[in-house]
């Protein structure tokens, strides 16, 4: 059970109640009716959005699974056009029946244009994904007799992302801060991020935000608040002359949260109402039934994999709360959580799974951390894509970039784990193209760096010709000895250094072949 701050918030609600009689002497801003319909939306804080949709949704690349989607049966009388009239969407959202104020404003509409219109198949992941994390969220929120609508938050925080990770530093489904986690009992260390668990994360989210209502008693301040915290709400109440209706301290709040209670009413609208916009779930690579083992000694995901047979990326996708593809039960026991059929048979192979490589995963005994070995932004590859490269030059941007290769910028800047589009010239930058492309998109990359691009599968500019027993590589500009290495598995810069006798690494110059490894 997570401990709840309740003296914390205690003085939290005093200071409220406080803020808000102290707040006469302040001047009335700007204000919003909430029940008319008004132009507030700025095209950057949708843009902003809709990047950090495409980046969330992005490590999601799921496999056709028709067993999860519940209700596939879609009548074409449904499909719409693009454009409805603002009293259809009113009369919609009135017929929800729910505690929240559902208002309906242009900015209101504006998230709902972008879920439906622009983002559809982020939207369909969302959907699929849906069936498999809603019933945890209703389940928590029901126990503490919460608005079940507030299973909602998440697809605005993180897009149903159990490992969605902000540059702010939060984290998990429900987007956590190091601190707050830690103050509602979620362990975060080296090895475990409880953040990311989707059982513990809402149980202490649901705590988070019975704790928010408790000052408020307003949903839309509880979101609001959830957002960008209780200090910024309180300040624009103060603010404001102590107005506590959302929509009146608008203009006081925080860029990023005042977009926050529109986007989850739009939330709320299209999965009502995904059907009428043609929405169709995508099925998710998640099993329908699972369950728990506790584990009672440190285990690496590649031995469970190894023994029952099953994806390490399924692995990661149902325990994401594992930072390094570890469970680190050395003084403590720790859950793994598995398909139902899988948690049966772990149980009577247990012993084979703890015991299969044992050596090389925890040698004496010990967990070991290898530098970069992580699962934090690992995925599948997309269905249909393979993998390129790209060498960046003088002058390159990301944003250029992703438009010679039609991908999103927010894609390619997850692909490569790039913070705040920075990019230096030598780079090599991993693009996921259609595979019925792949040669018109090397051409591309040919032809904007003067660089051979390659694909996938460790066959990047490899050379098994008539040389000899060994794999070679053909500099190219840009390259560096650490970032041949990377091109092929289980090969060191230290190998290739050793190979080609060479004792200075920045010596190498393109055209030059080197060594990789024997061939066989």
């Amino acid at each position: 059970m997570i401990k709840k701050l309740s003296h914390s918030f205690k003085l939290i609600s005093v200071t409220v109640g406080l803020l808000i009689s102290a707040s006469a002497e302040s001047s009335t801003p700007q204000t919003i009716d909430s029940d008319t319909t008004i132009t507030i939306t700025t095209e950057a804080t949708l843009q902003q959005f809709a990047e950090s949709l495409d980046s969330l949704v992005g490590i999601w690349y799921m496999n056709s699974n028709p067993g999860l989607v519940m209700d596939t049966i879609y009548d074409s009388d449904l499909v719409e056009q693009a454009s409805l009239s603002d009293s259809l969407y009113i009369k919609r959202l009135e017929n929800i029946i729910s505690p929240f104020k559902l208002n309906y404003n242009s900015h209101v509409k504006a998230y709902i244009n972008l879920y439906t219109n622009k983002r559809r198949e982020q939207v369909e992941t969302m959907l699929g994904l849906s069936d498999y994390y809603f019933p945890i969220f209703e389940a928590a929120l029901d126990a503490k007799g919460l608005p079940l609508e507030l299973k909602y938050l998440p697809i605005i925080e993180s897009a149903l992302n159990p490992r969605a990770f902000s540059r702010a530093g939060a984290s998990g489904l429900w987007q956590f801060m190091y601190y707050t986690g830690k103050q509602y009992g979620l362990e975060v260390d080296s090895y475990v991020d409880e953040r990311r668990d989707p059982y513990k994360s809402t149980e202490a989210a649901v705590d988070f935000l019975e704790d928010l209502y408790n000052i408020y008693g307003d949903w839309q301040l509880v979101i609001a608040a959830y957002n960008c915290g209780p200090g910024n709400v309180n300040r624009a109440i103060r603010r404001s002359g102590g107005k506590r209706n959302f929509w009146e301290i608008f203009y006081l709040l925080p860029r990023e949260t005042r977009g926050y209670v529109p986007a989850f009413i739009a939330a709320t609208y299209v999965f009502t109402y995904h059907r009428e916009h043609n929405l169709r779930p995508v099925a998710a690579n998640l099993p329908v039934a699972s369950d728990t083992v506790m584990i009672s000694k440190p285990l690496h995901f590649s031995q469970v994999s190894e023994i029952l047979q099953v994806p390490m990326d399924v692995i990661r996708h149902l325990n994401p709360q594992y930072r390094k593809d570890i469970i680190p039960a050395q003084k403590e026991s720790y859950p793994l959580r598995l398909a139902f059929n899988l948690s049966t048979q772990f149980a009577s192979l247990e012993d084979s799974v703890i015991g299969y490589n044992r050596e090389k995963y925890f040698p004496e005994n010990q967990l070991v951390i290898k530098p970069g070995n992580t699962s934090t932004n690992s995925f599948s590859p997309p269905p249909g894509k393979e993998k390129i490269y790209y060498t960046v030059k003088s002058g390159d941007v990301v944003g250029l970039i992703a438009d010679w290769f039609d991908v999103y910028s927010s894609s390619l800047r997850y692909w490569n784990n790039i913070r705040r589009n920075v990019i230096r010239v030598g780079q090599k930058l991993v693009i996921y193209v259609d595979k019925d492309k792949v040669e018109h998109y090397q051409r591309i990359a040919r032809q904007k760096s003067g660089y051979t691009a390659s694909a996938s599968a460790g066959t990047q500019l490899a050379d098994t010709g008539n040389a000899g027993d060994y794999i070679y590589h053909t500099v190219g500009r840009g390259d560096s000895v650490w970032s041949i290495a990377r091109e092929y598995p289980g090969v060191t810069d230290s190998d290739i250094l050793r190979l080609n006798n060479i004792t200075n690494a920045q010596k190498i110059k393109p055209g030059q072949r080197l060594k990789i490894k024997p061939k066989s």
